[in-house]
């Protein structure tokens, strides 16, 4: 059966991505790899793991090239907010610390309010508060 899910990463510069997710309010995860090759941190009330690995490290285990995520998607990890303000604080926090911001918060639908951004090394992440009193039946 299954108990976590790990989400893992490549990233040019370990110290700068770890301290870019930290300021988006990431908990770094004493309990595994935090060094000089990688980083780890706990996400939401579920704690989801995030490995961040240095590429040559990523590369070593995936034995396969590594995308350029600057230059194209192959995912799009989404952040649940509890309220709009705290998908506009995500906004704020992920530009100050370094990232960019690919989608300003607005509504979606009628019934998302979002926000899309991305980490220094190009992962593309979003954070949504979704108000399901007004979901579409």
């Amino acid at each position: 059966m299954i108990k976590e899910l790990w989400i893992n990463l490549p990233v040019k510069d370990v110290k700068r991505s770890r301290e870019f997710y930290t300021k988006i309010g990431f908990t770094l995860n004493e309990k595994y790899g935090n060094n000089d090759s990688s980083a780890s941190f706990l996400v939401g009330s579920k704690n989801i793991i995030v490995m961040l690995f240095a590429e040559p490290v990523f590369k070593g285990f995936v034995r396969h090239e590594i995308s350029d995520a600057v230059k194209g998607s192959e995912v799009l990890f989404s952040i649940d907010a509890e309220s709009r303000a705290e998908v506009d604080e995500i906004a704020k926090k992920a530009e100050a610390a370094g990232g960019t911001v690919f989608g300003k918060p607005g509504e979606n639908q009628g019934w998302m309010y979002g926000c899309g951004f991305c980490d220094p090394d190009g992962h593309r992440w979003n954070s949504l508060y979704m108000d399901f009193s007004k979901m579409p039946r």
